[in-house]
């Protein structure tokens, strides 16, 4: 429980302080997003979850409940910091922790969808409501001025460094902070670790190529480290295998780079949608990844592969009341159900 708000108030906080006008406002704003967000989401969670005999009985998951749907919120924020100010985005945050639980209740708790590490609930979700907010914002002439004022300073790296180093040490929690059994191996935060390291070499691979630059940019990694743990959301109690998960990470990596390279400028020209924090690079394609991973994975759920985990990881198959067929085919469904409620959730916020 303590990895999971210093994960949300540090690594996210600080992602956005490599922005040279708005990265210190940035950072002001995350913690009154963080502080509203949270008690938005105990509350709606609470209706949801925790209700019982007229009360919200809250206790540590109800509160990881609500740091896992404020991590969504900043998210979010990231595609729209530097255009909106901050009554705005508690606006943004006052109406996507509604959609965000709902969207929760409905895969978690309706359809039975396995999503540990909230590939879909918290990443997905997260980047395609603030880029649909983005596009729906968008002004011409006031976008190219504030772009000018949105680009990343070398000075400020510092921040990065330790944004970085906080998503290294605490993000194979936030992944596994929901399948936490006893006597299980932590399988969550392996596969999250072995694709942040995989993720960051393929960065120092990549990267002096792309921009011909020796030695990386500390954001450059910072983004890596999020795609790769991105990734691994779903697929990460699965059984990925160490190799598994390091070809995963090594894939997200590069898409991230590839993502800011050319996919960025064809978002703000073809498409009117200015991503701050690239948001779509880090977030929603390594997020889209790890659920086709994860609904792959899901398709070898037996007990000879998976042992007494199953029951942990998919109780309906490990009950026999859903074949793993079923069940991946429920995972599949849930992609594109989270990708329309972001957007028209997006689209109506903004």
């Amino acid at each position: 429980f303590r990895d999971v708000p210093l994960q949300v108030l540090l690594g996210f906080g600080l992602l956005v302080a490599f922005l040279g006008r708005y990265g210190p406002g940035g950072v002001v704003i995350s913690i009154l997003i963080v502080s509203f967000a949270i008690q938005w989401a105990v509350l709606i969670q609470g209706f949801l979850y925790f209700f019982h005999n007229g009360k919200i009985y809250m206790g540590a998951l109800s509160m990881v409940g609500a740091d896992f749907c404020t991590a969504a919120i900043l998210i979010s924020t990231g595609a729209v910091l530097g255009r909106v100010n901050p009554v705005q985005m508690l606006l943004l945050a006052l109406l996507e922790v509604i959609l965000s639980t709902l969207n929760e209740y409905i895969l978690l708790s309706l359809m039975g969808v396995s999503d540990s590490g909230r590939s879909l609930t918290v990443h997905i979700f997260g980047a395609y409501f603030g880029l649909m907010v983005s596009r729906i914002l968008h002004q011409p002439h006031m976008d190219k001025r504030k772009r000018e004022n949105q680009q990343d300073t070398g000075h400020l790296d510092v921040f990065a460094v330790v944004g970085t180093i906080y998503l290294w040490i605490f993000w194979p929690s936030f992944t596994s902070a929901t399948t936490v059994h006893d006597n299980a191996e932590p399988w969550a935060a392996l596969n999250t670790y072995l694709s942040l390291v995989a993720s960051t070499v393929a960065t120092f691979i990549l990267s002096p190529v792309l921009y011909e630059e020796r030695i990386p940019r500390m954001v450059q990694i910072q983004d890596a480290t999020l795609a790769g743990a991105a990734v691994m959301g779903m697929a990460g109690e699965m059984l990925v295998t160490p190799f598994g998960a390091l070809i995963a990470g090594f894939l997200a990596g590069l898409i991230s780079l590839l993502g800011f390279r050319f996919f960025t400028p064809v978002l703000r020209s073809r498409l009117k949608i200015q991503d701050t924090c690239g948001v779509h690079n880090v977030h929603g394609i390594p997020g889209v990844l790890g659920a086709l991973l994860g609904t792959l994975l899901t398709l070898l759920a037996t007990a000879d592969t998976y042992g007494e985990r199953l029951e942990f990881v998919f109780p309906l198959v490990a009950q026999g009341s859903r074949t793993a067929a079923d069940q991946a085919f429920l995972q599949l469904c849930a992609l594109p159900l989270t990708l329309l409620l972001a957007m028209i959730g997006g689209c109506l916020t903004g």
